[in-house]
């Protein structure tokens, strides 16, 4: 299995004190589903808070949807399958040579695929169209995984920095706007004081957070990144994403005129 754990803590040793504490009491309580350190956690109720999350108007009106690939988030892409809604999921920890899936819920019925089975990280890398991020369109709505939270709309993911690049990437296609809402999934025991997660300027703060009890609305922040800080990303991404330093070149290219 693909793994970066060691390099990822090494990154943030607070972040990772704090993802450890969040794992151990995961698992210490019975919440967790499956193993809980060095992943984002799956959590009883993880049906529960997409359930939640399915009563917003923001969902409910949403046709393009983005989502991390991770357990606990199989239940809303499940949810956005049977809405009807196209659904853009990444390829787990962006290790092929391509970056993005496409599952078009019309064409999967056509060839008699189950949503359960294409709501699964297995499934959609059998059943997806391969796409490449210039080929998502603008999306309604952006799914993220996290590890921790706060009410504030700070996060932390289980420190690869693969959310956070990619919705760098998509802010500068244009593909995530501004009022694009970041949304994540959590267990209620995974929420925090906010200063336990300072957002840093690359970051992109949460629009709202579903958990097992409640959906949690955040306030609009008055400052968002306008799309990756290339000099934050980090030799082990360019290493093991094998399009990023391309792609890279490429979007750096567009904003100096083709680079000419």
């Amino acid at each position: 299995m693909w793994t970066n754990v060691e390099t990822w803590a090494k990154r943030s040793p607070a972040k990772q004190q704090l993802r450890e504490q969040i794992w151990g009491i995961l698992e210490e309580t019975g919440v967790a589903v499956g193993p809980a350190f060095g992943n984002i956690p799956n959590f009883a109720g993880a049906d529960l808070a997409a359930f939640h999350l399915s009563r917003s108007t923001e969902w409910q009106s949403a046709r393009t949807v983005k989502c991390n690939p991770d357990p606990p988030q199989i239940p809303i892409r499940l949810r956005a399958l049977y809405d009807g809604k196209i659904l853009f999921v990444p390829v787990p920890a962006l290790t092929r040579n391509f970056p993005y899936l496409k599952l078009d819920p019309k064409k999967l019925e056509e060839n008699g695929v189950s949503f359960e089975l294409a709501a699964t990280s297995e499934g959609y890398m059998i059943h997806g169209e391969r796409i490449e991020f210039e080929d998502v369109p603008a999306l309604d709505f952006c799914i993220v995984g996290s590890v921790a939270v706060s009410r504030e709309g700070g996060r932390t993911g289980k420190g690869a920095g693969f959310a956070d690049l990619e919705t760098g990437i998509f802010r500068e296609l244009g593909t995530i706007l501004a009022d694009t809402p970041m949304v994540t999934l959590v267990h209620s025991t995974q929420i925090v004081a906010p200063e336990e997660v300072p957002m840093m300027e690359h970051d992109s703060p949460l629009s709202m957070v579903a958990t097992e009890g409640e959906l949690i609305r955040i306030p609009a922040s008055d400052t968002l990144p306008a799309g990756v800080n290339w000099d934050m990303v980090q030799p082990d991404q360019f290493r093991d994403i094998p399009f990023l330093a391309t792609l890279r070149d490429r979007l750096l290219g567009n904003h100096t005129g083709g680079g000419q």
